[in-house]
């Protein structure tokens, strides 16, 4: 369910982990940092997340668990919520999109997407 009362607006900012990764190894650390943004008219409350992972050998990672990095923010409308979290690819080069399972205080459940973004070491895409 998608309308302006359930508007959760999901930012990105990528960064490769230059000092934790080992590309000899085929071992590529990525860490994202997200900003959540009540924009709707009612709170909400994060409950899960699902996250689609795929390297550009087209290996796939599907990542599903309770909240985000240990909470489940609550958010009135307005407010936002930030935390960083990160992952490992096998190539270089890859991308991460997924969902946030959400839940308003008068119980509505409904899916916050996160959009696509890539994760790519310096250098590699133009």
């Amino acid at each position: 369910m998608s309308s302006d009362s359930h508007n959760i607006k999901v930012e990105v900012k990528t960064q490769y982990i230059e000092d934790q990764s080992i590309p000899d190894q085929g071992r590529y650390i990525f860490a994202y940092a997200i900003t959540i943004q009540n924009l709707g008219e009612v709170p909400a409350q994060l409950l899960s997340r699902h996250w689609v992972i795929t390297d550009s050998n087209n290996k796939v990672q599907e990542v599903k668990g309770e909240g985000v990095v240990g909470e489940q923010p609550h958010l009135k409308p307005g407010e936002q919520f930030q935390y960083t979290s990160g992952t490992m690819l096998e190539t270089p080069v890859g991308s991460m999109h997924g969902t946030y399972q959400m839940i308003t205080d008068d119980g509505v459940q409904f899916d916050a997407d996160i959009p696509p973004f890539t994760l790519s070491i310096p250098r590699t895409l133009h």
